[in-house]
């Protein structure tokens, strides 16, 4: 691991050299702030899923960024906070825990009709991986979603659905 060489790599425009640089940047020497430059830059899904698994899972500040990252205007930004919150929820980070449920939750549901499908999957992923903690939080994503339902579109039922497989099994 190199931080000098991971910064090389994630500076040119080659999807694997990207890659590579999200397994070879020293957790313990990634900032917050070149976070903040390097989550404006991601070209592909690929590249935030990686990233987020390689190497932001790993930071003290995880959850401090996924705060910040699902409330930002940039959909980018928020799809890549979303994935940041599941990749704690399956490494079964205690930051996760730390994360306040109504803003998660407030900006997922917000984001389930937006046009851009990373982001409604993305979205989709955090409700699921939020309800799956406990019963009550199933609950409380049912609740959220309610009127998809009978949503005149066939993508929201279909999110209802999914969800409600999900949860009720």
């Amino acid at each position: 691991p190199n931080k000098d060489l991971a910064q090389r790599l994630w500076n040119e425009d080659v999807r694997e050299l990207k890659i590579l640089a999200t397994m070879l940047y020293p957790p313990h020497e990634f900032s917050t702030d070149t976070a903040e430059l390097w989550v404006r830059e991601i070209p592909y899904q690929e590249i935030r899923e990686q990233w987020c698994m390689n190497l932001l899972q790993k930071l003290d500040t995880a959850g401090v960024l996924v705060e910040r990252w699902i409330s930002d205007a940039d959909e980018s930004v928020r799809a890549t906070g979303y994935w940041l919150y599941a990749r704690l929820c399956l490494a079964a980070s205690p930051l996760s825990e730390n994360i306040p449920g109504g803003a998660l939750l407030e900006a997922a549901c917000g984001d389930l009709e937006n046009e851009s499908i990373v982001l409604r999957q993305a979205a989709l992923n955090v409700l699921r991986f939020y309800g799956r903690v406990s019963g009550d939080r199933a609950a409380e994503v049912m609740h959220k979603i309610g009127s998809f339902q009978h949503s005149l579109r066939p993508a929201g039922r279909e999110i209802f659905d999914a969800l409600r497989f999900e949860f009720e099994g």
